[in-house]
């Protein structure tokens, strides 16, 4: 069976993400971990492979111990729609907190509320409230 599932390789900073992520999508969970064990090229006890749910999409997490010359773009982005205007301002609020807006919380026309966002780990966001 064919399966698709969105990957997100972060450099030791795999685990502070998903947690922050399942704290504050709702509907989220860490589903199963790895973790690197004695001998193996991460830090020991750390997470090596993850999938979590992020609002009911499977998402595989991965720690690479490897730095690469590469990071998220906003060209991929979760598209988060929330169901209140109370919802969507903490969720911006919460994963804002030490990134950087491409598009401020704001009304655009397409929807009543909408923010478009890097959190702190590079990874997109776009929040709406249809």
């Amino acid at each position: 069976m064919t399966k698709v599932t969105p990957f997100l390789m972060f450099e030791g900073k795999a685990e502070e993400a998903m947690t922050l992520y399942c704290e504050t999508i709702p509907e989220s969970s860490v589903l199963d971990v790895t973790r690197y064990g004695a001998g193996e090229d991460g830090p020991e006890g750390t997470v090596k492979l993850a999938r979590v749910s992020i609002g009911g999409v499977e998402v595989t997490v991965f720690n690479s111990p490897v730095h690469h010359a590469f990071t998220f773009t906003p060209s991929f982005s979760f598209f988060v729609d929330c169901s209140s205007e109370e919802e969507l301002e903490r969720i911006v609020g919460v994963l804002s907190k030490d990134g950087s807006f491409l598009m401020p919380t704001g009304s655009y026309g397409f929807s009543r509320r909408f923010a478009w966002l890097n959190d702190r780990f590079g990874v997109s966001w776009q929040i709406n409230l249809p």
